[in-house]
């Protein structure tokens, strides 16, 4: 009887590892998003820096208004590009500072990806040690009900 109700232990173990498992899975797809998110970030930023970088003073461009709605304009100085810094703040710049700032932030949010994915790294390194508990659990379990079987043929 007790080794029934250890076996019984067993599954609960069995499932606390699958429920582990998917909580893994579940991270790995929200770090695997963010990733997807900043780069994202960094093709905005290249559009940029493209823009920028083609854009002349008197050119006419679309500025987007906000819910899909775009507005005609005229480039007045190409020399006065307000970029944003984070944290809420924006400073202005020639064309070759913005585009430099443009850069920087670029190579943080490439920073940031080389965070996420030693972040997959981990999350996956634990999932294949849950994943050889789960086996060598399976195997106990699979012993136990051979000597159990054994047991009641004697």
């Amino acid at each position: 009887m007790s080794l029934g109700g250890g076996g019984g232990g067993g599954g609960g173990a069995m499932q606390q590892i699958q429920q582990q498992l998917q909580a893994l899975e579940q991270e790995k797809e929200a770090i695997e998003a963010e990733i997807e998110g900043v780069r994202d970030e960094q093709a905005e930023i290249d559009e940029a820096i493209e823009a920028i970088g083609t854009l002349e003073t008197d050119s006419t461009v679309q500025v987007p208004l906000g819910g899909g709605a775009y507005v005609r304009a005229e480039v007045q100085d190409m020399d006065e590009v307000v970029v944003g810094l984070g944290g809420g703040y924006a400073a202005e710049r020639d064309s070759e500072g913005a585009i430099e700032t443009l850069e920087q932030k670029k190579e943080t949010l490439d920073d940031r990806i080389d965070e996420l994915e030693a972040e997959i790294e981990e999350v996956e390194a634990e999932t294949e040690e849950l994943e050889q508990k789960a086996q060598q659990a399976q195997q106990q379990q699979m012993q136990q009900m051979q000597q159990q079987m054994q047991q009641e043929d004697e």
